[in-house]
């Protein structure tokens, strides 16, 4: 008989395989064979079906499990059955003693199938649908084999022998069935007492293979053919090099995302292992770059890496191993084994195996992908901090996703492109976008990059709706709410009729925005993989069923539909991973959104739905933000004590990005606790660790970079250093003008005018103080146009008492805003001037209403402690004492008096405390 070679990849009978089909033939017995029904409910039969149906589905692992595995699985269904099928298993296993028994295994196989073919059906007989999963599984087993060779055949006869013996040394004796509750008092039948099955299997299995092996050396099952055969034999043996058989290590690398709790153990070097279906496997290298993704540079690498080699030595041409190794490169920041590996799977596959992109329109596919393999080297050197090079490559991927008619793949190139533009430092794109792609560029029309990044969210937008990519789609709806959120829409054209243009962002358009992206979920069924789904719940219901059960469920065997291990609060949602974090992005794009509109309440309410519902889904760069933004609300409202006691959780939870994120939000706080205590030192040394932060090395981070700037600016003016810090700041605003920040400059104005303020400038500060309102009306930034006010009516106090009237009125009409959404620090800096106003007024009589002066101090002194921001403390208790003395209230005139001297030796003497930069990193 004629061998046929197995193309690589292809499905393939195994001792595994035939376990499953032997179970098969008990959960469906065909009418021709009497298998006895071990079945006492309906309840128990289903179960059965269902753990078929999930041991064919799961991909929590790479490796098929050996018979130890599958017995100990099989315990999970529960009751008494459990003993009944590992008898029935060991004993179908050991009956094929030749290439006949499977034969005539495969025939009656046959028979388990329905269709026209099935003939007269007797009643209660159960029958699987050819279509179905288990049927088409059954129909792939049985073509897998009738493809074999003899050779083959004798070849999976040695394999399945192979298979029960190395059982032998991984399983304990057989002990009597007894079940692990103590309270359940059913009784075990006398036909399994006392019953050592497992030793009795593994002792005949022994006997006969040493009896052949004694017979014909290394012959196994096949002794009657040829010494020619026998070679042929040997050379398609599974391979028994050692480095592959040692299960336990394989296994140990491969549970990241689905850990089990089977018992690892080293393999028989005689033996072979075999790989699941090609299905399973890509369903686990899926699963683990989503975990890859979510857990960033906490994902294990060595130990991946390793298992990802071995697989591939297992099986070439899975040529997705490659791919997974140029993800665990980027995530863990290693930019040569990105690289080199990102090359190899283009090289080998063409970029074809693991993509969902839809194929291109033409037939021609001179380039293979290059354009996937483009977009993929630009997304590399956009994470490594390359956004130039970044650019180049991802416009070529432009011009050759044209070229090939690959509209999908220009569609997520277009998407990377605005993402680059949007998050990047970049100027000018002359001579890097070209002129071929924006209808505007090719009638003269010079565009910003700010109008172009527009332009091209649009375009993607639009291109993304015509080819229905539902995810990109809600992508690009994110990227629009976060350009309305910090742009102002103006005409791309300067010509035509000049209608009346109102230079204001629009929140409306941001909150559309928003809301089209969260009704994706709603529409995720189209684009579900049946991969992806159908493989997470059959590997969850699988680990399910191998917990211990309630006792209670455990003591009602009756079959009741109690006794049910799927528990769904354990199950992975039905909607996709991807759509989930999709939807937890609005959620903290909304926070920056209500954190930029100066609602704290609604910010923290966002971040918190975040941190609560998306943490599973989401990757652990944006959960950490979700709670750095909480912190962030702690250190304004509840002072710096409750805000580091947080951030010690979170360094400890998300250690992966302990790096940046989480140290960039430590030295923030470091920072400004230093600056209201008046350790200029230490405030210095953490503008100089943020400048390191924000250097060029590493990439250019803009926001980063303003970050250090303004806060370099802000320490020099606590040192008074006035002219240094004006011209920080005055370069500063020239950046954030060059780059089109304009969010930023108003906060830079602001810092400006309160230069100006503290040098006694107040002339000069006004414009700047009325620059930043006006900047602060065009971006509805509520809460420092607040603060813009307060700055302002402190500059009119400071040119006299005749203005205090004017600084009362703009300090009232910014308190509704103040003290609703502003932090401790805002509110005690507004009823400080209110105070003051209220002193400087020539008309006020403190003796008449000395409660609205005094009052509002209280308050603000009692905030101020919080923060031990002693200089702003100093002045309420300053202020308090000389209504006090007015009031001839001695005794209060010296409480207060006594504090604005602490505040005062506080501020002059910072306590020398433990360093806290040296444990920073």
């Amino acid at each position: 008989m004629a061998g046929i070679v197995k193309p690589p990849g292809a499905f393939a009978v195994t001792p595994h395989k035939v376990s499953v089909c032997i179970l098969l033939q008990v959960y469906a017995p065909p009418a021709q064979i009497s298998v006895p029904f071990p079945f006492s409910t309906v309840n128990q039969h289903n179960r059965l079906g269902l753990f078929l149906l999930s041991l064919t589905k799961s991909y929590d692992d790479i490796f098929e499990p050996k018979l130890d595995e599958l017995i100990h699985q099989l315990r999970g269904i529960g009751g008494l059955l459990n003993y009944w099928l590992t008898d029935h298993l060991t004993s179908k296993l050991l009956a094929l003693s030749s290439p006949d028994d499977l034969f005539n295994f495969f025939s009656d196989m046959r028979g388990i199938l329905g269709g026209l073919e099935a003939g007269v059906l007797e009643d209660d007989q159960v029958i699987l649908d050819p279509n179905s999963h288990l049927g088409m599984f059954l129909r792939r087993c049985i073509l897998a084999f009738n493809l074999l060779s003899f050779e083959g055949a004798c070849h999976l006869l040695t394999s399945i022998g192979m298979y029960c013996k190395e059982a032998i040394s991984s399983c304990p004796p057989y002990e009597a069935p007894h079940l692990d509750d103590s309270s359940n008092d059913l009784e075990t039948p006398p036909e399994y007492e006392n019953m050592e099955l497992e030793n009795l299997v593994f002792e005949k299995v022994t006997e006969e293979i040493e009896a052949r092996e004694r017979a014909g050396g290394r012959v196994s099952f096949h002794l009657h053919a040829p010494q020619a055969l026998v070679g042929l034999v040997e050379d398609i043996e599974v391979p028994g090099d050692p480095e592959f058989k040692h299960g336990g290590k394989l296994r140990e690398a491969c549970h990241y995302a689905h850990p089990t709790s089977n018992t690892l153990r080293d393999l028989d070097p005689s033996g072979g292992i075999f790989l699941r279906t090609n299905w399973q496997i890509q369903g686990f290298l899926q699963e683990q770059a989503d975990a890859l993704e979510k857990q960033g540079s906490s994902f294990s690498l060595n130990d991946f890496e390793l298992m990802l080699r071995q697989l591939q030595k297992l099986a070439p041409e899975l040529h997705r191993v490659h791919f997974l190794r140029y993800l665990n490169g980027l995530y863990h920041d290693d930019c040569i084994a990105a690289l080199e590996n990102v090359h190899r799977y283009f090289d080998y596959s063409a970029g074809i195996e693991g993509f969902d992109f839809v194929p291109p329109a033409s037939g021609c596919n001179t380039f293979g992908r290059y354009e996937i393999a483009l977009l993929c080297l630009g997304m590399m050197h956009f994470h490594f901090g390359h956004p130039k090079q970044a650019l180049e490559v991802l416009t070529e991927a432009v011009h050759f996703s044209q070229l090939q008619s690959n509209d999908t793949c220009l569609a997520y190139t277009l998407a990377a492109i605005c993402n680059l533009l949007s998050e990047t430092g970049i100027s000018s794109t002359t001579g890097i976008l070209g002129s071929s792609y924006s209808p505007l560029t090719r009638i003269g029309i010079s565009l910003s990059v700010q109008q172009q990044l527009f332009v091209l969210l649009r375009g993607s937008l639009k291109r993304a709706e015509n080819l229905k990519l539902k995810r990109l789609v809600a992508s690009n709806h994110l990227a629009m709410a976060k350009f309305d959120l910090t742009h102002v829409q103006r005409p791309l054209v300067s010509f035509g009729p000049k209608a009346s243009i109102k230079l204001r962002t629009s929140p409306i358009n941001v909150c559309k925005e928003l809301r089209l992206s969260s009704q994706l979920i709603s529409e995720f069924g189209s684009e579900t993989s049946s991969m992806t789904t159908d493989g997470a719940f059959s590997t969850a219901w699988l680990k399910n069923l191998q917990k211990p059960m309630d006792s209670q469920v455990l003591s009602q065997e009756s079959g009741s539909g109690s006794n049910n291990a799927f528990q769904f609060c354990a199950q992975p949602s039905s909607v996709p991973a991807s759509v989930l974090q999709l939807v937890g992005s609005s959620y903290l794009l909304r926070a920056t959104a209500w954190e930029i509109y100066g609602s704290s309440s609604l910010a923290r309410f966002n971040a918190l739905v975040h941190a609560t519902c998306f943490p599973d889904v989401s990757s652990s760069s944006d959960t950490a933000l979700a709670y750095l933004k909480l912190i962030q609300h702690l250190a304004v409202f509840k002072g710096y004590k409750e805000a580091f006691a947080a951030l010690k959780i979170a360094a400890e939870k998300f250690l992966s990005v302990s790096k940046s994120r989480i140290l960039l939000l430590k030295l923030q706080l470091l920072h400004e606790r230093a600056l209201h205590r008046g350790h200029l030192k230490l405030a210095q040394q953490v503008c100089d660790e943020l400048g390191v932060l924000a250097s060029s090395v590493t990439g250019v981070d803009m926001e980063l970079k303003t970050e250090a700037s303004l806060r370099n600016a802000r320490t020099l003016l606590a040192a008074n250093q006035f002219s240094e810090a004006a011209a920080v700041a005055h370069s500063l605003f020239c950046m954030c003008y060059k780059f089109n920040m304009q969010v930023e400059n108003a906060s830079v104005l602001l810092l400006l005018a309160e230069i100006h303020k503290k040098s006694g400038n107040a002339v000069l500060g006004l414009p700047y103080a009325l620059a930043s309102l006006s900047f602060c009306q065009s971006f509805n930034l509520d809460l420092l146009k607040a603060s813009a006010t307060l700055t302002l009516a402190e500059l009119w106090l400071s040119l006299g008492s005749n203005h205090a009237k004017r600084a009362l009125s703009l300090v009232h009409g910014a308190f509704p805003m103040i003290l609703g959404q502003g932090g401790l620090e805002l509110r005690a800096r507004a009823f400080i001037v209110e105070a003051k106003c209220y002193l400087s007024d020539p008309s006020f009589s403190v003796f008449e209403d000395s409660d609205v002066v005094l009052d509002p101090l209280r308050q603000a002194s009692d905030e101020l402690q919080l923060l031990e921001y002693h200089e702003l403390a100093a002045e309420a208790f300053y202020l308090m004492a000389m209504v006090f003395d007015k009031l001839g209230r001695l005794e209060d005139r010296e409480d207060a008096a006594a504090s604005f001297k602490k505040h005062i030796l506080a501020l002059q003497n910072p306590q020398d405390e433990e360093d806290p930069l040296a444990n920073i990193f």
